[in-house]
C-alpha cells in the first residue's frame, strides 16, 4: 500500500468513518471514480450524524431556556 493510500485511510479513521467504510475504500483504491463516490457517501453519512447531534443540542438549549423562565 502506498503512502498516499495509507494517508487516505488514516484520514477516514480520523474523520470517524466506520471500519466497514474504510475496508470498502481499501477495495476501491484502484478505481478513483468509485472511491470518490464511496467517500462522498461516507461524507453524507457523517453529515447526517452531525445534523442529528445538532437537533439534540437544540432540544437541550430549548429545555435550558424553558427552565430559566421558571426562576
Amino acid at each position: 500500500m502506498s503512502g498516499k493510500e495509507e494517508y487516505l485511510l488514516a484520514g477516514m479513521a480520523d474523520a470517524g468513518c466506520s471500519k466497514e467504510d474504510i475496508d470498502g475504500a481499501k477495495r476501491l483504491m484502484d478505481s478513483p471514480e468509485e472511491l470518490t463516490r464511496h467517500l462522498k457517501r461516507c461524507r453524507a453519512e457523517l453529515l447526517e450524524k452531525m445534523h442529528e447531534s445538532q437537533k439534540r443540542v437544540d432540544r437541550i438549549d430549548y429545555l435550558i431556556r424553558q427552565t430559566e423562565r421558571y426562576k
